[in-house]
């Protein structure tokens, strides 16, 4: 049964314990979902519909649907997951946790929705991606998505040839990254330090590139008349005019609910972010879990989020083959005994 609400439709799940549930509506999870549920497997994706991707206007790198809106890419997903017997509900987990094994030692786990209302599951995947932290700079968070990028694979075919402005941030690695991928898509790119350290032999590559630096303190982020960006003011007064600005932001992986599994996590060098932990195929040390996407490889596009979130699907399936194969014998091995 479907009901609508929120921005789509959401399904109304039968009271019942789940082959699997999946936290997290975006590619990962969908993608998941989708080989679990053409595995015949009962699975249902909750999703609180804030995906990583919304202020962008399209989907980009993704081979055969290069530009698509990123709504449009979830709907065609869940879509998906629904024709093949899958459950897809608008909501937002406040809970997930491991609780009693079956009697035969299989996992269980309790995910509970806002709404009060509790789903059962043996086997869970984490796909909730992650949330940008942007520095702290006056002007620069009302043009993210559009004005502000992060990603040259993402976004750089869009801004090309346009005056460009990379800006510094700790550690300065990444940012020295950015200018030298960003350079191939612009002649016009300046780099603004804000404070972090930059060296001889780096301000020289720079130099060789055409890449102007700057070292004047940045005050805020100047917008257009009309909209979009008009350019960096420094604390100096001047204007740097600049069309599009990098950065390079603070990922961190969406954790709230999930604290229960105590899923182990990794910090990326420089204070840059915090993800989870895990191994082949997204799984990690807590037996019944997966993870996939954003939420453990914060640097991954989109065609690779559904890639692994596949992965960890397959994998997924298997394990619930091997549970669902000793669980047979256990019980014809009981039956032949009373016999």
């Amino acid at each position: 049964m479907t009901a609508t609400t929120g921005a789509y439709a959401t399904d109304r799940p039968p009271g019942e314990t789940f082959d699997a549930v999946v936290i997290g509506g975006g590619a990962a999870g969908l993608s998941g979902a989708l080989i679990l549920a053409r595995s015949r497997r009962s699975v249902v994706v909750i999703d609180s519909g804030t995906p990583r991707n919304a202020p962008a206007e399209g989907v980009h790198g993704l081979l055969g649907l290069d530009g698509i809106p990123p709504s449009e890419l979830a709907a065609r997903g869940r879509a998906e997951v629904r024709r093949h017997g899958g459950t897809v509900m608008a909501g937002e987990v406040i809970e997930a946790a491991a609780v009693d094994p079956s009697a035969d030692g299989d996992p269980r786990f309790t995910v509970t929705l806002a709404d009060g209302g509790i789903l059962h599951a043996r086997r869970l995947l984490v796909a909730t991606g992650l949330r940008d932290g942007l520095p702290d700079v006056p002007g620069l968070a009302e043009h993210w998505g559009h004005g502000v990028v992060h990603c040259p694979y993402c976004h750089g075919w869009e801004v090309r040839d346009e005056p460009i402005g990379v800006l510094g941030v700790g550690p300065a690695s990444a940012s020295i990254h950015h200018a030298l991928l960003f350079r191939q898509l612009t002649d016009d790119l300046v780099y603004f330090t804000r404070g972090t350290p930059l060296d001889e032999d780096t301000r020289a590559r720079f130099a060789a590139r055409d890449i102007r630096v700057v070292d004047t303190p940045v005050d805020r982020v100047v917008a257009a008349e009309g909209g979009g960006i008009a350019g960096v003011r420094l604390s100096d007064g001047r204007l740097i005019p600049r069309r599009v600005l990098a950065v390079a932001t603070t990922m961190r992986a969406r954790t709230e609910g999930l604290e229960a599994l105590a899923l182990p996590m990794r910090d990326l060098p420089g204070g840059m972010g915090r993800h989870y932990a895990t191994g082949m195929a997204g799984a990690g040390e807590v037996p019944g879990v997966w993870v996939a996407g954003n939420a453990t490889d914060p640097t991954a596009q989109v065609g690779a989020s559904a890639a692994a979130g596949a992965l960890a699907g397959a994998h997924m399936n298997a394990d619930l083959a091997a549970a669902d194969t000793e669980a047979a014998l256990a019980a014809a091995q009981r039956d032949s005994a009373q016999v």
